[in-house]
């Protein structure tokens, strides 16, 4: 990068820092600290969620995912609105109602501690890894930029979210998250109008895109049903719909974001108007993608995309079987351009049987370079055992960093940091909490005064901080990251929603019960899962279902003579 980009980098990132640390001076209550005070505007509220929601995972990840595969995977959204609408009509009065800091001191009220217990358990693990991976994200970035081992970029990047996060706890987090998110719609922006600019004259967008389309990449909708097709209609609204409802209805990196709502109102008009707003970006997220991967068939794509894990076979023995590879995939994209070039000329003049046939052959020489990555990656395992060969994150990194005019590439980069450091933020926060709230403060030390547990809770955002860099460091072999982060909570977000549930509507229902049900559920899911009977999602709605049946069967079977009764907010919703 430049010096121009270094400074706007840098600039950015300690601006965000210190307005946040700035806006959240003299915190010391546990209310200030995990709530914010309950003082925030819905629009704060609304962005504040979607960047725990959209990190540096969405921006690296996401574009890659389109240019490899293409825009099936904005399908995974399409329950998310009506699980707006249900947070919205349940989760968001109750809470607020009952003043909790955790979504899962509700369960204690309605069930027994063990199930709260299981419950905040689950949740723990679920977060710790899946920050591991958003801390990650960035990592890849500095690694790429400095030609650096990633474990050194990792731990930078999460000390550096430790740090703000520790000072001043879920207020630093949202401010910092409403100047993130405004400026990553604007860097998201200027990057979208900058690819179609570099294509040739001849190319405009619709061009772009319908030559992404012949070659398989704007395959958005899919209506055919499958069990084991992560990404179609069905699977988008229905897992999708459970996965969203479970996520932001009882991860508490989510519900410690709109708990900071001043009124009921606030909290549920934030979480709407995310519900509208999020299918449109991800779509244009991935539409950069696609434009991205139209402007590599006139541009010749680097052979791998992870320049550090090239440069190490470049210095290796394999140096000579390297440069071979290399001279045939060089032959093959400009055998490739030309038919490019030729299939534009079709799509000008509109013939159908000439636009046909060059696809095929287009799509075919596609293949090819795949075969010939392949080759390299082989080799790359040839030489060591351990290279990640994976590069499908470092693809729109590779873009901006190459073609990017400087200042728009020290922005674009400093939008992928300020993603990591939100998403990474409030996940560290929700974790503290959890531990404080559920664990610390129900076990060890239950009468303690506020101070003392505000202190506790930023001695558990350093201790999971340095987890979930450990967690970080052992993630470069998941492969894609923004499927790797969906796939492990869908192997636990069912199982919880489910619990909530029986929690809300199955009022016969006793702790005993709802508990083994959770195991059993829980059981189930990791079994299906890891045998990979269905896609992902579905994973999702077993679990839920899974729970609430089997709770109902339990507690027709066994009678459980003892019942809690349910908070008395019942589900009366106020406005």
């Amino acid at each position: 990068m430049s010096n121009i980009d270094w400074a706007v980098l840098i600039s950015t990132l300690l601006g965000i820092v210190g307005y946040g640390v700035y806006k959240s001076r003299g915190t010391k209550s546990m209310d200030a600290y995990l709530l914010g005070g309950q003082s925030m505007p819905w629009y704060t509220v609304c962005l504040s969620v979607m960047a725990t929601q959209a990190s540096a995972i969405t921006f690296l990840s996401a574009p890659g995912l389109a240019y490899s595969s293409g825009m099936s995977f904005v399908q995974f959204y399409f329950g998310l609105p009506l699980a707006m609408i249900v947070l919205c009509v349940t989760f968001v009065p109750i809470f607020h109602r009952l003043k909790v800091y955790t979504a899962y001191e509700y369960l204690e009220q309605r069930f027994d501690f063990k199930t709260r217990a299981l419950t905040a358990f689950l949740f723990l693990i679920q977060r710790g890894l899946s920050t591991g991976i958003t801390i990650y994200a960035p990592a890849i970035i500095l690694s790429t930029i400095l030609n650096i081992n990633v474990t050194y970029t990792t731990l930078f990047m999460g000390g550096l979210v430790i740090f703000y996060t520790v000072f001043g706890g879920t207020k630093a987090v949202s401010y910092t998250q409403l100047l993130q998110m405004t400026i990553i719609f604007c860097g998201l922006f200027a990057a979208g109008v900058m690819v179609v600019h570099l294509l040739p004259e001849s190319v405009g967008f619709g061009k772009a895109i319908s030559i992404a389309g012949k070659m398989g990449r704007t395959n958005a909708i899919d209506f055919d049903f499958s069990w084991t097709n992560p990404y179609n209609v069905w699977s988008g609204i229905i897992g999708g719909f459970f996965l969203q409802l479970s996520y932001f209805g009882t991860d508490q990196s989510q519900v410690g974001r709109y708990l900071t709502g001043s009124s009921v109102g606030q909290s549920r008009l934030g979480l709407l108007m995310n519900g509208l707003v999020k299918i449109p970006m991800q779509f244009l997220i991935l539409l950069i993608g696609v434009l991205v991967f139209t402007f590599y068939q006139y541009n010749k794509a680097p052979l791998f995309f992870n320049s550090y894990e090239l440069s190490k076979l470049e210095k290796s023995e394999h140096k000579a079987e390297l440069a071979q590879i290399q001279t045939k995939y060089d032959q093959l994209f400009e055998k490739k351009k030309l038919e490019v070039e030729k299939l534009d000329a079709a799509l000008a003049k509109d013939d159908v049987t000439l636009i046909n046939q060059q696809r095929t052959i287009v799509k075919q020489y596609d293949e090819d370079g795949k075969a010939i990555r392949e080759e390299l990656t082989t080799l790359m395992k040839k030489n060591d055992a351990n290279a990640s060969t994976n590069d499908t994150n470092y693809i729109f990194l590779s873009f901006v960093t190459e073609y990017l005019p400087k200042g728009l590439i020290g922005l674009l980069i400093a939008i992928i940091f300020l993603a990591s450091m939100g998403s990474t933020a409030s996940a560290l926060n929700s974790l503290a909490s959890t531990t404080v709230v559920d664990i610390y403060k129900r076990i060890f030390n239950k009468t303690g005064s506020d101070g003392a547990y505000v202190n506790a809770s930023r001695w558990a955002t350093i201790l999971w901080g340095v987890v979930c860099i450990i967690m970080a460091l052992f993630t470069s072999k998941i492969g894609n990251l923004i499927e790797a982060v969906n796939i492990l909570g869908s192997f636990i977000y069912g199982t919880i929603l489910g619990v909530f549930l029986v929690a809300f509507y199955l009022k016969k229902v006793g702790s005993k019960a709802v508990f083994y049900a959770a195991i059993l559920a829980e059981a189930i899911v990791c079994a299906l899962g890891f045998a990979e009977v269905v896609a992902y999602l579905w994973l999702n709605v077993i679990g839920c279902l899974a729970v609430v049946i089997i709770a109902y069967l339990i507690q027709k079977l066994f009678k459980e003579d003892t019942l809690r009764p349910a908070p008395t907010t019942n589900l009366i919703i106020v406005s």
